[in-house]
């Protein structure tokens, strides 16, 4: 318990220091030390608690309550002005409903209703808390040395704001780390929302128009989800008498009446919206504009992380029921569209945050379909992204500080210019695609399971999508691969944090793959017989499939290393689409005219254009939210009546 309580309050006391100390040296000091110090904590925390399973935690409740209550009130003041004051009148209005709705509830029903076990620490849990304290913690040290280049290129005299980035960073780690352990629904709740803020502040870190904007966005889109987790709170308080998390998901399990579904679709909902999936992803996409640790912090391992925990959570809730279906179609839908729209984009960072959305939907159609082996499918595609899509950001990052571009098309010669950083993107987006890596294997699992399920509808949303996934992987991974001539090695200028970072993710990426079957044996499916009750392998492949994958991973290893180094064979300068001049840079076209080459993708904008999948996404799970919560309003009706 006091790990716990250690991993939440540290990152707090860590945050308040880099508001006090300034300057670069001592912050960096600070952030390296404390990085350290909770990856230490998460592992700690994991060993201390990885063979009881399910660990639950009762204490003095009621002051920590009346607190968490009055930052609550505190927090929707400030969101209130700041509407306010950029005229963004609808979240003054949001915040108007939520707090008072909590408010009256914790006052009204809250203090009535007695708590068993307000921490719940199970393997998910420490799954998701080692992905916070070790991901999380290298994003914050990643941070050190690129926000002192982010900072070189703000107008001269512009104030320096990186402590309050740093203490946003801090502050949303010891958040993340309170959602992950909280059963007290209420509790959550509060670390939910200080997410929100956070991401609010993080993403309109600039103060541009356009920073200002997406964050407003954010604020908006997320204060839905958090009105719909508020909600979700009351029915099943006022309903059930309880506000436990594990008590929900035990009434579901039993069959403890048709109301219970109310309630897990609010909380559902609230884990649509924080994982960005239609229409509510509009949020993820703007928050591009924010420094890289940012995008990283938000879109790999922490904020949308926790919607798809929740869900996963709520999954033996959920299943073939309004709330399951609701769940499962919009993450089908997400996926699909979201994965054609990622074709015709060219902003690296675009085309980063349309994956991270397709991803994120896959696994919200595993919690969905509820079933164990759908499960398991989730858990380790929520695994296996963490790592690799952290380490796709942060080289797209420092690749933007260091070219001028984030835009694929300026990738050319890559290799040549930053050859270490090259490989590394192309660990990355190998991991997301190409067998036997993780990502590939565990959605290949998902497949099985949706087979399993007999809903058709899911199988062809992840042959089409995956398909979309293999296009524009493979257009990127050969803009990295191509050599190109004569360009400036400028890899010398990168930071020693980051590179640090970019190897440690990049060995992080190619271990889990390797102990693929160990991670799924020793933690995800003793997780999955805690929660199900199941008796018989829930793990949607088979062991023996799962050792050939690591012995292929294995052999292609082995093979980079063998065949690693300089060759002997004679080099030729490369034909062209003509006769190379000469450089490698030109080639003889028609008429015997120099030409430069030239290296272009095919965006295919007309056919899968961002509005289009917009519009279609957009349109439809709209449709879906509507008709779910209009017969779940006529169950609440039919039943009073």
């Amino acid at each position: 318990m006091s790990t716990i309580f250690f991993l939440i309050l540290f990152p707090l006391i860590v945050a308040i220091a880099l508001l006090i100390f300034k300057t670069d040296a001592v912050r960096d000091v600070i952030v390296k030390i404390s990085a350290a110090v909770i990856a230490a904590g998460s592992i700690v925390l994991a060993v201390q608690n990885f063979s009881e399973g399910g660990q639950m935690y009762d204490f003095e409740s009621e002051a920590i309550g009346t607190i968490m209550m009055v930052i609550e009130v505190i927090l929707a003041v400030i969101i209130f002005v700041l509407g306010c004051k950029h005229k963004k009148y609808l979240v003054p209005v949001l915040a108007c409903i939520q707090t008072p709705l909590m408010v009256w509830f914790e006052l009204k029903h809250g203090h009535e209703i007695e708590v068993m076990h307000n921490m719940y620490l199970d393997r998910l849990s420490i799954i998701m808390a080692l992905v916070i304290g070790i991901v999380g913690s290298l994003i914050c040290v990643y941070a050190c040395g690129y926000m002192k280049d982010f900072q070189h290129h703000e107008p001269e005299g512009a104030k320096d704001r990186r402590p309050w980035f740093f203490f946003l960073m801090f502050v949303f780690l010891s958040a993340m780390f309170g959602i992950v352990t909280c059963n007290n629904l209420v509790w959550m709740f509060f670390f939910w929302e200080i997410t929100t803020l956070c991401s609010f502040f993080l993403i309109g870190y600039t103060r541009t128009e356009e920073a200002t904007n997406n964050s407003f966005r954010q604020l908006i889109l997320n204060l839905v989800g958090g009105l719909a987790f508020a909600c979700g709170i009351v029915v099943l308080g006022c309903m059930y008498g309880t506000i436990e998390l594990d008590v929900l998901i035990s009434y579901g399990t039993a069959g403890m009446g048709a109301f219970v579904v109310i309630p897990a679709a609010c909380l559902a909902l609230a884990g649509l919206t924080k994982a960005a999936q239609m229409p509510f992803h509009s949020w993820l996409l703007g928050a591009m504009v924010a420094p890289t640790p940012t995008s990283a912090l938000l879109h790999s391992s922490t904020m949308v992380k926790a919607g798809v925990f929740l869900i996963l959570k709520l999954a033996p809730v959920l299943g073939f029921n309004i709330a399951g279906l609701m769940v499962m179609l919009i993450g089908g839908i997400t996926f699909t569209l979201a994965s054609f729209a990622a074709i015709s984009q060219s902003n690296a960072k675009r085309v980063l945050a349309y994956s991270t959305i397709a991803n994120l939907g896959l696994i919200c159609i595993c919690g969905g379909v509820g079933s164990e082996a759908a499960v398991w499918a989730g858990i380790m595609l929520l695994i296996f992204h963490a790592v690799t899509k952290s380490l796709m950001f942060l080289c797209v990052g420092t690749a933007e500080h260091h070219i001028g571009s984030r835009n694929i098309e300026d990738m050319d010669g890559l290799f040549g210019r930053m050859p270490k950083l090259a490989k590394l993107m192309m660990i990355g987006i190998s991991g997301m695609f190409v067998a036997p890596l993780g990502m590939l294997i565990s959605k290949w699992a998902a497949m099985v399971t949706f087979v399993d399920s007999g809903n058709f509808v899911l199988v062809a949303a992840i042959c089409f999508g995956s398909a979309a996934t293999a296009f524009y992987w493979t257009k990127w991974l050969g803009k990295l691969s191509a050599i190109v001539a004569n360009r400036e090695n400028v890899e010398g200028t990168v930071h020693g944090d980051e590179r640090f970072v970019h190897f440690t993710l990049a060995i992080l990426a190619v271990v889990i793959c390797l102990i693929f079957p160990l991670v799924s044996k020793a933690i995800v499916v003793p997780y999955i017989v805690g929660v199900f009750g199941a008796t018989e392998a829930v793990a949607a492949l088979s062991s023996s499939n799962l050792a050939i994958m690591c012995i292929m991973l294995a052999a292609v290893i082995l093979m980079v290393v063998l065949f690693f180094g300089k060759t002997s064979k004679k080099i030729v300068p490369l034909y062209m689409a003509g006769a190379n001049t000469g450089d490698n840079l030109h080639y003889m076209g028609s008429m015997q005219t120099p030409m430069e080459q030239s290296l272009r993708n095919w965006y295919m904008d007309s056919w899968f254009g961002e509005s289009k999948m917009n519009i279609l996404g957009l349109a439809s799970t709209i449709s879906i939210l509507l008709v779910v919560f209009a017969m779940l309003f006529a169950t609440v009706i039919g039943g009073l009546m």
